[in-house]
């Protein structure tokens, strides 16, 4: 089944990315309440934000499988209705044991996100103009997180707390499933599910160096977003104001994929070369902000913590485009889940080595750890670059 390539369909896909990350996210942004309610250190919030990812890593093959088989509609559905009864079973959790249980379904049940809507865009985006439309679409991701950020963080001051929150997403998640389910069209598949072709993408070089480069992106974007909320709290900072930080780094995040994503367009050559040379950009910058970040006065920290969301979380939106454009149609979902579960894997180590060592030594070193993750995804870029044709 075809569909119109139009502004009006990625924004249609868009709106479904804002709604699912808002659900996911929201845990990210309740790791501060998390951590005075159950009285758990930063090790521990560390595992459970490598549970949570550990449940989004296993199901993204077997999501990516339904995606390629049977189009993006059933995945997008199917995932926003789990993933709304995920956040409410969060709500309800009445200890850390069963809280990790909780997060692992919710991660699992957001692993249908990225190939469904990958695909989507990729079908959607009008002609030379595929970055960009990628990045727009990768703003539901930031804008989500922002929202989680707000509501999870300000809950108190309207009377309730970050379990009514989680009520709140998940019931939001639940009618806009269901809105999905009757008005949006989607398109088809192959028709079956099959194993992916994993010794076809291996062979694939310049894929194989993006991967390997996604690997310290997730080390990132993962360890960033989980405990900048703790650190500038651990600095002094009210909660409510670290809420608003870490909602201020996804909101230049989501403006960073959008310019990005229009530079790498407007760049000579291929629009994959486009992508690798500012991504490899955005890297380097992360790494300079990682080291800084924790010598800065609190004033100074809030204008890095933006431009880091430019930087750090604005690259996976030129990484997911990349991944798709490196590969055949056919392959597009196997590719995004490949490309996923190494972001998810950085997802899963960086979390608790962070936590582990900011409990032993201090937020200071831990950052320097990021900074290092960083300039060894802007070597693999780099590699990357050089293996592909026409970059």
């Amino acid at each position: 089944m075809s569909v119109e390539r139009s502004w009006l369909g990625v924004g249609a896909v868009g709106g479904w990315q804002v709604v699912a990350s808002s659900t996911y996210y929201s845990v990210f942004a309740a790791t501060a309440a998390i951590t005075a309610e159950f009285q758990v250190s930063q090790y521990q919030i560390g595992i459970l934000l490598a549970v949570m990812t550990l449940g989004y890593t296993l199901m993204l093959f077997p999501a990516g499988a339904i995606v390629d088989g049977y189009g993006d509609r059933v995945a997008m559905v199917l995932g926003l209705g789990l993933l709304a009864t995920g956040a409410l079973t969060i709500g309800f959790t009445p200890t850390y044991e069963v809280l990790l249980i909780a997060v692992f379904i919710l991660g699992a049940s957001y692993a249908s996100a990225m190939p469904a809507t990958n695909r989507a865009i990729a079908a959607r985006a009008p002609k030379g103009r595929y970055n960009l439309a990628i990045g727009v679409k990768q703003v539901g991701v930031t804008m989500g997180s922002a929202i989680a950020s707000v509501a999870v963080t300000n809950a108190t001051r309207v009377g309730g707390t970050w379990r009514t929150a989680f009520f709140g997403i998940g019931t939001v998640a639940g009618v806009v499933a269901v809105g999905y389910l009757i008005g949006y069209r989607g398109i088809g598949g192959s028709g079956s599910m099959e194993l992916p072709n994993i010794r076809g993408l291996r062979s694939n070089r310049t894929y194989v160096l993006l991967t390997i480069a996604g690997f310290f992106i997730g080390s990132g974007v993962f360890t960033t977003t989980g405990y900048l909320v703790p650190y500038l709290g651990d600095s002094g900072t009210s909660v409510q104001i670290a809420g608003f930080a870490l909602a201020t780094m996804q909101v230049s995040g989501s403006a960073g994929r959008i310019g990005v994503g229009e530079l790498a367009d407007r760049l000579p050559g291929s629009p994959e070369g486009g992508a690798f040379r500012v991504m490899l950009a955005q890297m380097g910058t992360a790494a300079a902000l990682f080291i800084a970040l924790p010598l800065a006065g609190v004033s100074v920290q809030f204008v890095l913590v933006a431009i880091l969301g430019v930087s750090m979380l604005g690259v996976t939106g030129l990484y997911h485009g990349t991944l798709v454009r490196l590969v055949p149609d056919d392959e597009t979902g196997a590719a995004t889940a490949g490309g996923q579960t190494t972001l998810n894997l950085g997802g899963l180590v960086a979390p608790p080595a962070f936590g582990l060592v900011a409990d032993a030594a201090g937020f200071r070193v831990s950052w320097r750890l990021l900074a290092v993750a960083s300039l060894l995804s802007a070597v693999a870029l780099w590699f990357a670059i050089r293996s592909a044709r026409d970059i």
